[in-house]
């Protein structure tokens, strides 16, 4: 059963909705609602319901404002309004599905519906990235997991040749000219590649130690399988050198 959650600040508003969530007993439970949207977003910070039911036009909050204010968003928004107008903004502010008031049966019924599908593929989604990290985490079929694009990217060892910063972000270099850019500082991309093959040559790039063709040292540079030349910082030299 859904388990949801009404903000609005009206109490005869609030009332009527969870009055018409009645019809749909046996698929969904209002399990706390709130007049105040700062309470709700207090409760809010603590729980995850199934669904949340809010309003827009609030006199402290907007529910657009709201919205924002939420640090936890693994749930379906589901805006009711009087004014039709808010729809399309509605539907641009993450929210699932939108409800006009006073609230038709039918619409809420194919909302909730919604709700449904939304939370099942989510759900599956969940718990599919679980089983691959579980996977993966074995040491008999460990590989290097890369979380980009709204997806998980496994890669062997000997597939990359090296990392190269670019602030808060970071570019993956694959032995097939691929490139793959991650919203992760070169500190973090460092934590997940293994120790064994990779070592963060200078500030700016992690290099994967089999691809070393050659080691310039006048010049303070190796050269990669590829033929890119990656320098080497002078507080990484000694180290480097007594890796090879």
């Amino acid at each position: 059963m859904l388990e949801a959650v009404i903000v609005d600040d009206e109490i005869k508003a609030l009332q009527s909705l969870s009055w018409e969530l009645t019809n749909f007993s046996d698929e969904i439970n209002v399990v706390a609602s709130f007049t105040d949207p700062f309470e709700a977003l207090t409760y809010l910070d603590g729980h995850t319901p199934d669904c949340l039911f809010l309003d827009i036009e609030m006199p402290t909050m907007d529910g657009f404002q709201f919205i924002q204010k939420l640090k936890n968003k693994d749930f379906p928004v589901v805006i009711t309004t009087a004014y039709n107008q808010y729809a399309i903004k509605a539907l641009k502010n993450e929210a699932i599905d939108y409800l006009l008031k006073p609230i038709d049966t039918d619409d809420l019924k194919d909302t909730i519906t919604k709700i449904k599908k939304f939370n099942a593929k989510n759900y599956t989604a969940e718990r599919l990235e679980k089983i691959l990290l579980n996977f993966n985490s074995n040491p008999i079929h460990k590989k290097i997991t890369l979380n980009t694009d709204g997806k998980l990217l496994f890669l062997e060892s000997d597939e990359v040749l090296y990392a190269e910063s670019d602030g808060n972000y970071s570019t993956i270099y694959l032995v097939d000219g691929q490139k793959i850019v991650l919203t992760k500082k070169l500190k973090e991309v460092n934590e997940l590649l293994p120790s064994d093959s990779f070592f963060r040559i200078h500030n700016s790039y992690i290099i994967n130690l089999t691809k070393i063709k050659e080691f310039l040292k006048t010049d303070g540079y190796v050269v990669l399988q590829s033929n890119h030349k990656i320098p080497v910082s002078r507080q990484k030299k000694s180290d480097f050198l007594d890796l090879i």
